[in-house]
């Protein structure tokens, strides 16, 4: 493992906000400021390939997991924050199920919510704010 392999898995691991492999490059960069943001996409490609760490799709990007144990996340349909969700993470019935052409190997639950920002009702007079629109793929950072 490389010293930018290692560093990318360490931010990563500690972070609970599953972010974006834009949101790791600015961390990493604090100890390695001459990381690329390819070299950042390359590894944690390889990390998620190894099952070391967890690549989230969804409409708002790919976000990323450092936590590999069987839970289920919760996506805001709003501005696309993850969370982990607290509690058994059941797992959907496969027996029976076929499709031409696959041999299904799993399945995945994710859960659609909004968070509480984008929950709360907007103070009265206020403008709606073009970045926590849907359409923006570029938040979906933390808010917590």
């Amino acid at each position: 493992m490389t010293r930018q392999r290692a560093e990318i898995l360490a931010e990563l691991r500690k972070a609970k906000t599953h972010p974006t492999a834009e949101e790791i490059h600015a961390k990493v960069r604090r100890a390695l400021p001459r990381i690329s943001l390819g070299t950042v996409y390359r590894n944690l490609e390889l990390l998620a390939q190894a099952g070391e760490i967890l690549r989230l799709e969804g409409g708002h990007g790919r976000r990323f997991d450092g936590d590999v144990s069987p839970h289920l996340h919760v996506r805001c349909v709003r501005c696309g924050r993850v969370a982990d969700v607290c509690g058994p993470a059941p797992a959907p019935a496969l027996e029976g199920l076929s499709a031409a052409g696959f041999a299904i190997l799993g399945a995945r639950i994710e859960l659609d919510g909004l968070c509480e920002r984008c929950a709360a009702p907007a103070p009265a007079g206020a403008r709606p704010n073009p970045d926590l629109s849907p359409e923006n793929p570029a938040h979906g950072g933390s808010h917590e």
